[in-house]
């Protein structure tokens, strides 16, 4: 009997293949990835025939940075490992960062709660029962100098969280740093600071467009001079992902967003080259384990490409699409609580393998509630045997060449960028978000990807498929209902203490700078180091900017 080599895969699919495939259904009618992209039997050179790896792949820390941002990648200098940790009381909270650290944490990413993201101090009425609850409680300088006692602050980079009041946690920050008698151009660290993904996917927000990328751009300005290693925004495809958006829709309407701050700051005057290289971005790590390394090396490509054509930026740091990535909340199952360590290992394996620069990987009970010490210390082991046991970081962009993983990265490019000429048609993100088609496009999304759950199209373990009877007992991290009284009492203890006519003149001072066109951020730091209080603050920039409703389609 002779042996049958396949000259081509067309071949193969009517030889070889074809006698399986006539004994043995396929499990499924037809395989696609999350954004609808069809998964082929085989994928072999001829579908890489007009693939040129000199410009589509290049090397690494080099033009287009497909490969990787840095040459070495994490044979140099693994990933950061951060923990995103936050509840209660700055007290609590300080604990279990000195606890991280201990236990080989490399870098902190701080939560807040509701009321500290929305502007309102913990004695507010609108605070009233959430003060504490997803993440920490912050209304004064005191308690920020509670929150970050005893961290080396030059040592570790610090990411926080946070959006609508991220000049005035920034400030705050900066205070701190100042007291504890640290340079503070050596801060390093991160702000989320990305307001048109709140008005697209998450909702806290609180002033209108215009006056967000003020602010916004704003930051980009203080921190070009005063805090070059600070990272001014973290463009955020992470909530998007987590309303519902696919991985096309993840990268697009990132990008999308991001050229939009990066037309803001230079209309207000910044060079490009000055900003851009402190822009860094968070994604969402997924289930999907090829489309989520492609998707990482799209994005990468992109963003040079964009920097570089459309906004002509000559340092090739403006080039680099730096990225924080964190495992999928929205997998994570109250159901079976110990196959989410699983999810999340195989996610943090895509988001290495697609070359982050720092990864959080969730821990099992978060689908119920914060994680305790005993969960956060196993998402964190989780990253370190990725690290050092596994070899995965031993070699820069292993899947590289890879007749899939390649195929699946021009693909996806290709269909993010038909969503960002969509968005350029409509007039950039603001327009977009302001007719409600990215909102659209993610509930669109979502709804396909619940209708393939109930039909067990898609399969989620423990869900809707291989279920158990019994439930899993977890001991869920419980917060002390009575902080929200000690917090409340903190403050009227603090507004006895100051001195409040500096405070008012502070506060004056600021809504003067907001009526003109001044940088805002010297007046914030100015008044929080008075110690006006978060809610104080963020009530002087309402009363001359206004808050924003919530968005309805101008269609």
């Amino acid at each position: 009997m002779d042996i049958h080599v396949s000259k081509n895969a067309e071949e193969w699919r009517k030889t070889t293949a074809r006698k399986v495939a006539d004994k043995t259904a396929a499990r499924k009618a037809t395989f696609e990835t999350s954004s609808n992209i069809e998964v082929p039997d085989l994928v072999s050179a001829e579908d890489l025939a007009d693939w040129d790896a000199q410009t589509q792949l290049g090397y690494p820390g080099e033009f287009p940075f497909t490969r990787g941002i840095r040459p070495g990648m994490y044979r140099s200098r693994l990933w950061t490992m951060r923990q995103y940790a936050g509840f209660a009381t700055a007290e609590e909270s300080n604990r279990r960062y000195h606890y991280l650290l201990s236990q080989g944490t490399t870098g902190l990413s701080v939560a807040f709660d509701l009321p500290t993201q929305m502007g309102y101090d913990a004695d507010h009425p609108f605070s009233e029962g959430e003060v504490g609850r997803v993440g920490v409680s912050i209304s004064s300088l005191e308690d920020m100098q509670v929150l970050l006692h005893g961290l080396p602050l030059e040592r570790i980079s610090t990411s926080m969280t946070i959006n609508a009041t991220a000049s005035i946690l920034l400030a705050l920050y900066i205070a701190v740093a100042k007291k504890q008698g640290t340079d503070i151009k050596k801060l390093s660290g991160t702000i989320q600071n990305d307001l048109l993904k709140e008005y697209i996917a998450r909702g806290t927000y609180i002033y209108p467009p215009q006056h967000s990328m003020r602010i916004i751009t704003d930051i980009f300005s203080y921190c070009s001079e005063h805090l070059p290693q600070w990272n001014t925004i973290s463009i955020s495809g992470y909530h998007i992902r987590e309303a519902g958006a696919t991985a096309a829709q993840e990268i697009a309407f990132t990008l999308a967003n991001a050229i939009a701050y990066v037309e803001a700051a230079l209309a207000a005057g910044l060079d490009v080259d000055t900003f851009a290289g402190q822009l860094s971005f968070f994604f969402n790590s997924h289930n999907n384990l090829f489309e989520e390394v492609a998707k990482f090396r799209a994005a990468r490509r992109m963003w040079a490409q964009i920097m570089r054509e459309r906004f002509h930026a000559k340092d090739p740091r403006s080039l680099m699409l730096r990225f924080h990535t964190q495992t999928a909340g929205s997998t994570l199952t109250a159901q079976q609580p110990d196959n989410n360590i699983v999810r999340t290992a195989y996610q943090a394996l895509a988001a290495v393998l697609g070359g982050t620069q720092s990864l959080h990987t969730n821990s099992k009970d978060e689908a119920l509630s914060l994680p305790t010490e005993e969960t956060a210390r196993l998402a964190l082991r989780t990253q370190q045997v990725l690290g050092y046991e596994t070899g995965v970081a031993d070699v820069v962009d292993p899947l590289a060449g890879s007749y899939y993983v390649e195929t699946l990265t021009n693909k996806l490019e290709q269909s993010a960028w038909e969503y960002i000429q969509q968005i350029d048609a409509l007039g950039g993100s603001v327009r977009a978000i302001e007719h409600g088609y990215m909102q659209a496009q993610i509930e669109e999304a979502a709804y396909t990807y619940q209708l393939a759950l109930e039909k067990e199209q898609n399969i989620v373990v423990g869900v809707n498929r291989f279920k158990q009877a019994e439930r899993e007992h977890l001991e869920a991290h419980a917060i002390d209902p009575a902080i929200e009284a000690r917090q409340a009492q903190k403050l009227a203890d603090l507004r006895q203490r100051r001195d409040n006519t500096l405070v008012a003149q502070k506060l004056q001072a600021l809504e003067q700078t907001a009526q003109g066109t001044g940088n805002l951020m010297p007046a914030i730091v100015e008044a929080v180091e008075a110690y006006a209080t978060l809610g104080e603050v963020s009530d002087t920039m309402r009363r001359i900017f206004g808050e924003q409703q919530e968005f309805r389609s101008i269609e």
